[in-house]
């Protein structure tokens, strides 16, 4: 993300993904996850993450991680991460929530 390589990004996710944005609105599927970063990866925008807890169980693991940017604004979250084994064995980023903590979530939930 920080050398502006959204293609890169996007390798590391499964092609089915499914992410909360920051509005807690899931957008499936690549397209819509280029979407999403395009304007961080524009931005340059340089990621700090520290993965605090991780359950595995066969081919998905659960990740609990820390995350930080700067740019384009200042930001410090908690995420909650799904991850699938892949045929070649390598793991991609399935399903995202990168404001799990933090966001508000609607009185009619």
């Amino acid at each position: 993300m920080a050398e502006g390589d959204l293609d890169a990004v996007l390798g590391v996710y499964d092609p089915d993904v499914v992410f909360l944005n920051e509005a807690g609105e899931p957008r499936s599927g690549l397209g819509a996850l280029r979407t999403e970063l395009a304007p961080l990866a524009t931005a340059r925008a340089d990621f700090q993450f520290t993965i605090l807890q991780m359950v595995q169980a066969g081919d998905i693991a659960l990740m609990h991680t820390r995350w930080s940017v700067s740019r384009p604004r200042r930001m410090s979250m908690h995420a909650i991460e799904v991850a699938r084994r892949q045929a070649d064995g390598s793991w991609r980023w399935l399903i995202g929530d990168p404001f799990t903590v933090g966001r508000q979530a609607p009185a009619d939930r």
